[in-house]
């Protein structure tokens, strides 16, 4: 049996989270899922620069898991660029200390996590959520509004 997958620490939610080749009928077009930590892993070593073990440091995980992030990553970039594939950059196995979501049904304070939806509350089930850091990191990703 499989240890558990560790959470791995995410600081970057992209403003656009669906990428489609031009020209291609929707009905033709077929999707690769980007996960959030695949995407962070990617900013990190390509963008920020940063050597293999300081993205490892900055995500919470190990140089090994960090290099099988990334070359899990790249796979699937290059094959929807090389196929004309969509991207979809959606869930994974991920926490931020960014955004919590305050259930205003249950008071339940939670963080984004795994494939939790944001808009649901993992405690009672409720949509009536909100940001509770109105001003923060959030940004784009949540507003910093009421999610209802």
């Amino acid at each position: 049996m499989p240890r558990p997958t560790k959470f791995r620490r995410v600081e970057f939610f992209p403003e656009d989270n669906y990428f489609v080749p031009w020209g291609k009928p929707k009905c033709e077009i077929e999707e690769i899922v980007l996960k959030v930590e695949e995407l962070e892993a990617m900013r990190l070593k390509d963008i920020e620069e940063l050597n293999q073990e300081e993205c490892a440091e900055k995500m919470q995980v190990s140089r090994q898991t960090f290099q099988n992030i990334i070359d899990v990553a790249r796979k699937k970039v290059a094959i929807a660029l090389t196929e004309g594939k969509a991207i979809r950059i959606s869930g994974g196995y991920y926490t931020t200390n960014h955004c919590k979501f305050k259930c205003i049904d249950c008071g339940e304070v939670y963080e984004i996590n795994y494939e939790q939806d944001k808009l649901t509350c993992p405690n009672c089930g409720s949509q009536r959520v909100m940001c509770s850091k109105k001003a923060g990191f959030c940004g784009r990703w949540c507003n910093g509004e009421n999610l209802t």
